[in-house]
């Protein structure tokens, strides 16, 4: 498999793992910070820009999984992917640690 299909298998997990807290803020009605509110990353938005921005988020994981043909046959693909899920969900546990706090 070509070099650029494990970055899309890569990018395709940080997109997918960014989805679900968005999505699931979002369909609880709780404001959440996205890269939309003010300050961006740290102010909280709406519950309805959290679902759009998790939509997006799922769509854009889709594409690259498909582009990085990312299946259960392609363990190398597998690895890669879920090492984009592991990179970015600690990254959004360091960076949402404190959005309660004021």
């Amino acid at each position: 498999m070509p070099w650029y299909n494990y970055i899309a298998c890569f990018f395709a997990g940080m997109f997918l793992a960014n989805f679900v807290p968005h999505f699931v803020y979002g369909v609880c009605g709780d404001p959440f910070p996205t890269p939309f509110s003010k300050p961006p990353g740290k102010g909280l938005s709406s519950p309805t820009v959290n679902v759009l921005w998790a939509l997006l988020n799922l769509v854009i994981g889709y594409i690259l999984l498909r582009v990085g043909r990312v299946s259960p046959d392609g363990l190398p693909a597998l690895v890669v992917f879920f090492a984009g899920v592991a990179v970015m969900s600690i990254m959004l546990s360091i960076g949402f640690r404190d959005k309660h706090s004021s």
